[in-house]
């Protein structure tokens, strides 16, 4: 009896040391979904407030003749720990060809988004969306939700999860053509 316990117990121990050894090393899967959203091929909502961490406001009708990349984000959202660098990545590789990154605080206390933004190091702007407002005009229900808008100011993609880099530079150039 003694020894089946031993034995239950170290095959415990083992599966559970592999499953967190395998946990520990696999990479994230950052690889969001194309979605069909009521906004495609219609004129983007409005979408202007304060800026996180202060600096007056944003309005991305002063993008227009610019392909503007809208990403609702919030600070307790895992899928948005693992894009934000891909986010800013890619805002650092766009800022001089014509796209401009933009966040949007989705359903977050602007101390812990502020925080967020800093503990990443966040390159680009974003908005506090007291209320929701902009959130509902977007028809956002989730975080990390991404929208391309066409240098018109067309919704012309949503994407539905976490981001990478190499995708947003597809879906833009995409756009772009």
């Amino acid at each position: 009896m003694k020894r089946t316990v031993m034995a239950s117990s170290l095959a415990a121990i083992v599966v559970v040391v592999a499953l967190s050894l395998f946990l520990a090393t696999r990479n994230p899967i950052v690889n969001a979904t194309n979605t069909q959203s009521p906004l495609l091929g219609k004129f983007a909502p409005a979408l202007s407030g304060q800026r996180l961490g202060g600096g007056g406001t944003l309005n991305i009708k002063d993008d227009l003749g610019k392909v503007v990349v809208v990403n609702f984000w919030a600070s307790w959202c895992g899928p948005c720990h693992v894009e934000e660098p891909n986010l800013s990545t890619f805002a650092w590789q766009e800022r001089n060809r014509g796209v401009v990154l933009v966040g949007v605080v989705f359903d977050d206390t602007v101390s812990a988004a502020t925080a967020f933004a800093a503990h990443y190091g966040s390159l680009y702007p974003s908005v506090i969306d007291p209320g929701g407002e902009i959130t509902n005009r977007y028809g956002v229900t989730a975080p990390p939700t991404t929208f391309i808008i066409n240098a018109k100011g067309v919704v012309a993609a949503t994407l539905i999860g976490p981001v990478s880099t190499r995708q947003l530079e597809e879906a833009v150039a995409k756009v772009k053509a």
